[in-house]
């Protein structure tokens, strides 16, 4: 139950943010998401910062997302530039209190690129026509993909799918995540009144599943190089926030210039 519970709270949260929520609101979130997870990621990959860098390093890691709301993916693309100057910045005016400027460097702009960025896609989706069914669609991708391999890697899993990096995970699991993950985008669509169709979501949820578990092992393999069990404790029973959103992370980008591609 502590784990049941708060994921049916957020799944309940996240829905109503969805379908209720205006654009703003969505954005806001966000934001205050990629503040949260890359805020965990200096946590675990920057433990010993100053709390003065720390804070820098979080505000120009959501410029990307902060310029996403103009719905246009140049302006998330001038939002990174300006979170590379503004980590340039940050080494100019604190080099003395930085010890491996170049790990600060590239470990920052590591976070900036697989958070704030990728973020920011989840706000160039809600402003797309149609984008709250097709984050309905990635969401559905998203809890089907971790349902199937969760049950089929307990009842089928014997080839381990990335032993040093996630040895929990599974050849069965995946093909088990991408099987449920697909329908979940199919059945979804078909409820949705402006939904993609079945078939079209089906095909999205064949290459966003392998996506997401790419996402996954990106952020076990963090936790392993740092040594971290989980990226935080803000949810109960779940970890941190990094932990329930790494496969969107990735997922996110590669549904726009998908949708982008077809229209």
């Amino acid at each position: 139950m502590k784990r049941v519970v708060p994921g049916i709270l957020m799944a309940l949260a996240w829905g109503a943010l969805l379908f209720f929520a205006g654009p703003r609101l969505f954005w806001l979130v966000v934001a205050i998401g990629a503040w949260t997870g890359f805020a965990e990621y200096l946590r675990m990959t920057l433990p010993d910062l100053r709390r003065s860098l720390r804070i820098g390093c979080q505000c120009i890691s959501l410029l990307p997302v902060l310029l996403a709301f103009s719905g246009s993916a140049s302006s998330v693309l001038a939002g990174v530039f300006a979170a590379l100057a503004g980590l340039i910045v940050l080494v100019f005016i604190g080099y003395a209190k930085i010890d491996d400027v170049l790990g600060f460097l590239s470990r920052v702009g590591f976070g900036i690129l697989y958070i704030g960025i990728c973020a920011a896609h989840l706000v160039l989706i809600r402003n797309l026509p149609g984008g709250v069914a097709w984050l309905a669609v990635l969401t559905a991708v998203t809890i089907g993909s971790d349902t199937g391999a969760y049950y089929a890697g307990r009842r089928f899993g014997r080839t381990k799918l990335c032993p040093r990096i996630s040895p929990g995970k599974t050849v069965a699991g995946a093909i088990g995540g991408l099987a449920v993950g697909s329908l979940a985008a199919g059945l979804t669509a078909l409820m949705l009144p402006s939904g993609p169709g079945f078939l079209y979501a089906f095909g999205l949820g064949l290459v966003l599943v392998p996506v997401g578990i790419v996402g996954d092992l990106t952020e076990s393999i963090i936790k392993r190089a740092t040594g971290s069990k989980d990226s935080g404790t803000i949810l109960a029973g779940h970890g941190g926030l990094l932990d329930r959103i790494d496969s969107l992370l990735l997922t996110a980008p590669v549904l726009y210039y998908l949708l982008l591609g077809t229209s």
